[in-house]
């Protein structure tokens, strides 16, 4: 069988990756997609690095199992922390998601853009990277946000608790000048209505499923591995989460028919003597 026509993983950490899924199938309505939303460990904005790492390659294992040619890793944080391990170990093309910080220091007109992620993007080197690389002379305010992606795993995006959260997180990065705000989480492009409610309009949001669909298409491209079937691909759905509010809320996000399925069990959790040698 052809590789062009096995199909693309994507994961993330919950539902937050369908903002990037939705944007692959739209430019790429060909391809096969295989989509975990691993719930059952969400959010890894407050697990560690090892663990964060470890989770990673187990999911990366199951794609691979079912003929996976590409991985996209659709989750900040995940990138941040595990993608240079699975680049080292894994064999196939795998693609990361990032804040946009780029584009965001190109168009600030007052010199300040505000980043809202999760507390270990924040805390993460590579977020420090970015930083360190695009934003000389231009001030960034990173911001933790405990709390969204649960939100937006449950599927509420206009809540008052979830407003209330939203205005505490954006209120410094206003308060310092902020024109530009960097949605640095996949489950955040989910809530941009309510965060133009309260910032308003005269702050840019800025999200990167596009660019990060458009890199899928060059790396396909590169590596020979488009597939040009005139029939639209299917897009398979796992989680680690069993519960019917979860498969509700998927629905909501993904908007089109679903297939759906649990994790087999040896990948629902890390093993304990796995994750205890990976953090000796």
């Amino acid at each position: 069988m052809s590789k062009s026509v096995q199909p693309i993983g994507v994961f993330d950490s919950g539902l937050g990756g369908i903002s990037v899924l939705r944007e692959i199938h739209r430019l790429l309505p060909q391809e096969e997609l295989i989509y975990i939303a691993d719930s059952g460990h969400a959010p890894y904005g407050s697990k560690s690095s090892a663990y964060i790492t470890q989770r990673c390659l187990q999911l990366s294992e199951f794609l691979l199992e079912q003929g996976a040619k590409m991985l996209v890793v659709a989750c900040n944080t995940a990138t941040a922390h595990a993608i240079e391990t699975m680049r080292e170990q894994l064999t196939v093309p795998v693609i990361g998601i990032e804040p946009a910080v780029k584009p965001a220091v190109r168009i600030t007109r007052t010199g300040v853009i505000g980043i809202l992620a999760t507390q270990q993007t924040v805390n993460s080197q590579r977020l420090q990277r970015l930083i360190h690389e695009y934003a000389n002379g231009v001030k960034v305010v990173a911001q933790g946000c405990p709390g969204l992606v649960e939100h937006v795993e449950r599927g509420d995006f206009a809540s008052k608790e979830l407003r209330a959260l939203l205005t505490a997180y954006t209120q410094p990065l206003i308060e310092q000048g902020s024109d530009v705000l960097v949605l640095g989480c996949t489950h955040y492009p989910f809530l941009v209505n309510s965060l133009y409610d309260i910032i308003g309009c005269d702050m840019t949001i800025l999200e990167t499923s596009n660019a990060v669909a458009q890199h899928v298409i060059r790396i396909l491209d590169k590596h020979k591995l488009t597939a040009h079937s005139e029939q639209q691909g299917l897009v398979s759905f796992y989680s680690s989460k069993a519960d019917p509010n979860h498969w509700q809320s998927m629905q909501l996000l993904w908007q089109h028919e679903l297939t759906t399925a649990m994790l087999p069990e040896p990948y629902l959790t890390i093993p304990l003597q796995k994750l205890a040698q990976d953090q000796q």
